[in-house]
């Protein structure tokens, strides 16, 4: 996708159904990108998805958040403060493998005669199904069903149902249910996107277990020293005759079932599957937890889970649901119906990101792909925590206390960078900075208040001062302490230097806009949250002095350093400039350069990039969005003007950010086509790399774009107010919110806007600067007032 050219709406591929993902024949050539779209988790546990029988398949990946292999970072040349070590989440062993033969013939998609195939993904249930009618080479047909779900409700644990029926004949089959070791991960290429290969063993065996139906296995990292207790157990149900026998080794296992399969007869099996990961356990402590969790399901049976996945499905999209209806795009392109199920589809992505992530970060692909090692990135503070805030504000809790369990690593990074205060890791796993170029990586200082900005909203959406006073404003004291020595005064204004802002073909610059602008936002309310606690809790803040050692003279520091901070201003361009030097540079040469040369950090050398005007992410165009009050109007029309054709699309999230300021600038059709780029970036391979997992910082933008591109949200300093947007075709937007524990739902039509408190006392909101005072389950209808579009 690139600027300079006409956008067309992505192509949609897949079979309309608003809730479900359906796939309704093999096609080997799409298998990469169905492992990725097909993938399920909890945001603890996750698997690609590729068939029980394994193969054929692209990267059979089994993901558990936070679980790691660590690895020394070789320089050709070292420097001070470079970081040492890298981490890449571990591909465990395989759970999942459910091998089928019918008259000793392997059932195998890449060979079989199908009769019959669908595959679906049901996003209301939470499950992965398939239903097909294989014929094998003597004639006789297998109807073979599965389905597999990831628990939400039981973290560690996950189960397959997988029932075959030979319909024709008599056959003996042999289902043999496995779990294998990954002994070897193969390299990957040069695109440094993707993870890191190892070679040789990353899990190394401690124990195995094996009595009946049940296997256990035992593993330490080889580097990062976390242990791994992975087991299977099984329950068999049929009216055929049967005998069954269990084996395991180091490095697997298997429980293999043989039947007298009567025709018309099915065969159930049952498979349950836990993970319990840890570095501070024993191997030994582990198992006794998978051995709980085994005999727990096994005593719920499969149905009981089956349950409490809808109960949790159910709450979810009570929650989180996204309705529109009509058609923004005024071509055939993309009906309204494959809009509902995209937007639906990113939802439920995010939740498996995200859902059980307790003690761990959303990794950029989720628990989709083995991409960007697994790392956590700040993509989650500014493009899913919003999501999150106002649908599933526990879970947003929990992934910044996430951040603030690496505060004494930030702490620590800060010193070996000649810093005070707290300096957050670009990208990481487990605390400590794992970004091995600088310029690109650690140079990004704003990741410091970007988490500072998440705690913001998130403590003015949900209320929870508990959290600001405790955890949160010991983020912002290091934050701000971080700012302030960063930073130096310079003819009566406060600068940074050397930085890299969002945009990553931009780097190590002196004042760039969107961190001089974050900075000040960390720094004001560093201020705030610290004079507050002063006054309401005495106690705490006597506490949080101990913690920190904090003067109060920092105060006024930081006071006096947000009230100076220089933000770079042209007045001929009537811009914000990117950074001091940005203006400066040639504008990059979009005409002559071809589309096979995009992304260009694959095909030119970053010196080359550095060189040029030329944007990776939206950066003025993001802190126009995130700070809209620090501009004008005029500003923001400028500054979009200047910047969005220089803005390649190289990254994922850039359009949502596009999106969001066009519908604010009234650029209709620019707006819809970023719109439908960010809801559709995997399920239409916009970027050409869902193969290699979910873009989940995207499918956040996504719901951004509908709350606050469409709907026109905003909520500075938790006010929130809604300038409605609702293109031509689109004839309704209806959506839920959770503020303050108060559930509000937003239904928008072409002419009117209701607005209901569904749960909560009472609730202050405006709709096009008029104020509105919500009751519990009084409706507010208003008139829509006339929108001028481009």
């Amino acid at each position: 996708m690139l600027r300079r050219e006409p956008l067309n709406p992505p192509k949609y591929v897949y079979p309309v159904d608003e809730w479900r993902m359906v796939e309704k024949q093999y096609y080997p050539r799409f298998q990469a990108q169905m492992e990725t779209i097909f993938s399920i988790g909890n945001g603890y546990l996750g698997m690609r998805g590729v068939c029980e029988e394994v193969t054929p398949c692209t990267e059979n990946g089994t993901f558990i958040n936070g679980f790691y292999e660590s690895w020394p970072i070789v320089y050709g040349e070292e420097a001070f403060g470079f970081a040492k070590t890298g981490q890449t989440i571990v591909n465990v062993t395989d759970s999942k493998i459910i091998k089928l033969y019918v008259d000793d013939e392997p059932f195998s998609l890449s060979t079989a005669n199908l009769l019959s195939f669908e595959r679906v993904l049901d996003m209301k249930s939470g499950t992965l199904n398939r239903e097909l009618v294989w014929e094998t080479p003597s004639g006789k047909k297998v109807a073979i069903k599965s389905r597999r779900l990831i628990s939400l409700e039981h973290k560690h644990l996950a189960a397959i149902e997988y029932e075959v029926t030979v319909l024709n004949a008599k056959a003996p089959v042999v289902i043999s249910s496995e779990i294998a070791n990954h002994k070897y991960i193969a390299s990957n290429n040069n695109d440094p996107r993707k993870a890191k290969g190892f070679k040789g063993r990353v899990l190394n065996p401690k124990a195995n277990y094996c009595k009946d139906g049940r296997i256990l296995l035992g593993y330490v990292t080889n580097q990062s020293k976390i242990g791994l207790a992975c087991g299977i157990e099984h329950q068999l149900f049929t009216e055929c005759s049967y005998f069954y026998k269990s084996e395991c080794s180091e490095d697997g296992g298997q429980a293999v079932f043989s039947v007298d399969a009567q025709p018309g007869i099915p065969i159930k099996l049952i498979k349950y599957i836990t993970y319990n990961t840890s570095p501070g356990n024993s191997i030994e402590e582990l198992s006794t937890r998978a051995h709980r969790t085994l005999d727990r399901a096994k005593n719920l049976g499969f149905e009981a889970i089956l349950v409490s996945q809808q109960q949790y499905m159910d709450d979810f999209w009570h929650r989180s649901d996204i309705k529109i209806s009509g058609n923004p795009y005024d071509t055939d392109a993309t009906t309204a119906l494959e809009l509902q199920q995209a937007i639906r589809f990113n939802l439920f992505q995010i939740l498996q990101a995200s859902g059980r992530a307790e003690g761990t970060g959303i990794p950029a692909k989720g628990l989709s792909g083995q991409a960007y090692e697994g790392q956590f990135f700040w993509d989650t503070e500014i493009y899913v925590l919003p999501f999150l805030i106002y649908t599933a504000p526990r879970i947003a809790r929990n992934l910044l206390c996430f951040r603030y369990k690496m505060l004494d690593k930030a702490r620590k990074r800060a010193r070996q960078l000649n810093q005070k205060g707290a300096l957050f890791p670009w990208r990481t796993i487990n605390g400590e900075e794992a970004s091995a170029y600088y310029a690109a990586g650690t140079a990004q200082y704003h990741i410091n208040a970007d988490i500072a900005y998440a705690v913001k909203k998130y403590v003015e959406i949900t209320g929870d001062k508990d959290f600001l006073y405790n955890e949160g404003v010991e983020i912002l004291v290091e934050t701000a302490r971080l700012w302030h020595d960063l930073g130096f005064f310079q003819d009566g204004k406060f600068h940074i230097h050397g930085v890299t802002g969002p945009d990553e073909y931009t780097t190590v610059v002196n004042n760039n806009a969107y961190t001089n602008l974050m900075a000040r936002e960390n720094l004001r309310y560093a201020v705030q949250t610290v004079q507050m606690l002063q006054n309401e809790d005495l106690e705490r803040f006597a506490a949080l002095l101990d913690r920190t050692n904090l003067a109060l003279t920092e105060i006024e520091d930081w006071q006096k350093a947000a009230e100076y901070m220089y933000i770079p201003y042209d007045e001929a361009k009537k811009i914000h400039p990117q950074d001091d030097s940005f203006l400066s540079k040639k504008v990059w040469d979009f005409e002559n350069v071809p589309r096979s040369k995009y992304p260009l950090l694959l095909n030119f050398h970053p010196l080359v990039i550095y060189r040029h005007q030329v944007i990776k992410q939206a950066d003025v165009v993001l802190a126009m969005h995130l700070l809209g009050q620090e501009f004008s109007e005029q500003q923001k029309k400028s500054n979009f003007d200047y910047y969005d054709p220089l803005t390649t699309g190289d990254s994922s999230l850039s359009v949502c950010i596009q999106s969001i300021l066009a519908f604010n600038l009234g650029y209709t059709r620019k707006a819809i086509e970023y719109a439908y780029f960010a809801i559709l970036m995997d399920l239409a391979d916009i970027a050409g790399n869902s193969k290699d997992g979910c873009h989940i910082a995207s499918m956040g933008g996504s719901w951004m774009v509908m709350v606050y591109g469409f709907a026109g949200m905003k909520d500075y300093n938790g006010n929130l107010s809604f300038n409605p947007r609702l293109p031509e075709g689109t004839t309704a937007l209806h959506f839920p919110l959770t503020i303050r524990c108060q559930r509000l739902e937003v239904d928008i039509r072409q002419e009117k806007v209701t607005y209901l408190l569904r749960e909560g006392s009472e609730l202050r909101i405006k709709h096009q600067d008029e104020e509105i005072l919500l009751k519990v389950g009084i409706p507010v209808c208003v008139k829509q007032k006339n929108q001028d579009w481009e």
